[in-house]
């Protein structure tokens, strides 16, 4: 076993020794505390020093991806202005390893006055910290790591699994989805999946006029150049805004190549086109259109006509919109 390995083991081994420590009635309540200060549209203040201070800016991060508003509080920054940040039915969430921290006992009768209250992540649940914390998770470990049993490391291992487990479980208590979750990650993949719609991407249809079915073809070709999107509707006669065809530029290559060239001048824009269109509504997910586009083994599909609830077009997807916003 290497080195490096043993160390893992160790610190794994701290986090399953906390576990089994862990005090299921004061799980509840941290728990408890946690949803309310979410129904109560509050916030989870959480603070800490040195190393724990990292742990708590990591928590706060997880607890906010997650829909659950969360701030780091610097202890001594907080007792020259910060506490502002602190409002009646928030929560504090303070981490110490020895649980005497002294910058967090000097927070504590100031978040009293505000009627705070504290869970605590604590190293020592009898320390100070411990007796005057409502809410007190034990993350005590036997010896750090360090070969010296000095450097935080098996201690902060232990409170950052602790904040995650607090993260983990009340999203299962609040059943947090994945379109819950999409919402504060929208540049992530599955943010793009679950919150990017059709009408975000879509090219307006008033940089696109429509076509009469009887457009010429040379006509059609200038239109489709000055355009720059490579695809042009058309539009019924009778009825304004109402798609009946779409032309793309493989719909005119092989309309060329399947007529002679001396019929070329003849040919119109009803006889080029793909007659009603495959098309998407401006509301459906981005991740939809990719599925439409690829699920259709008749011809490639680059060009989604869009449509509004009255099913006049508003809008053309093209493919290379999706790709470029990272759907490819």
């Amino acid at each position: 076993m290497s080195a490096l390995s043993r160390c893992l083991i160790e610190e794994s081994s701290a986090i399953k020794s906390a576990a089994d420590k862990l005090d299921i009635i004061q799980v509840d309540k941290a728990i408890d505390l946690l949803v309310s200060c979410f129904e109560n549209k509050s916030k989870v203040i959480i603070t800490g020093v040195g190393k724990s201070g990292i742990v708590a800016r990591k928590i706060a991060a997880t607890f906010s991806s997650i829909g659950l508003m969360s701030l780091y509080l610097n202890p001594l920054d907080a007792l020259h202005g910060d506490l502002g940040i602190v409002a009646k039915n928030d929560i504090c969430l303070l981490i110490s390893n020895s649980g005497n921290t002294q910058e967090l006992i000097n927070l504590l009768p100031h978040l009293s006055n505000r009627q705070i209250s504290c869970i605590g992540i604590l190293g020592n649940i009898k320390s100070e910290l411990g007796q005057k914390c409502k809410v007190v998770l034990e993350g005590n470990v036997n010896k750090e790591i360090c070969p010296l049993n000095l450097a935080p490391t098996a201690s902060t291992a232990v409170a950052m699994a602790i904040g995650d487990a607090l993260a983990v479980v009340w999203m299962e208590r609040c059943g947090i989805s994945q379109a819950d979750f999409a919402i504060n990650h929208p540049s992530g993949s599955l943010g793009k999946k679950l919150t990017l719609i059709v009408e975000n991407l879509m090219i307006p249809i008033k940089k696109i006029t429509g076509l009469s079915p009887s457009y010429p073809l040379v006509d059609l070709i200038t239109s489709m150049t000055q355009n720059g999107i490579g695809s042009a509707w058309i539009e019924d006669q009778y009825e304004r805004g109402k798609i009946i065809g779409l032309i793309t530029d493989g719909d005119l290559r092989r309309a060329l190549e399947k007529n002679n060239p001396s019929d070329w001048i003849s040919l119109k824009a009803k006889d080029i086109m793909t007659v009603d269109p495959i098309c998407i509504n401006k509301q459906e997910l981005a991740a939809n259109a990719v599925k439409k586009m690829e699920k259709n083994f008749k011809k490639p599909i680059s060009v989604l006509p869009v449509i509004n609830d009255e099913s006049k077009i508003c809008g053309l997807l093209r493919l290379h919109d999706l790709v470029q916003a990272g759907f490819g």
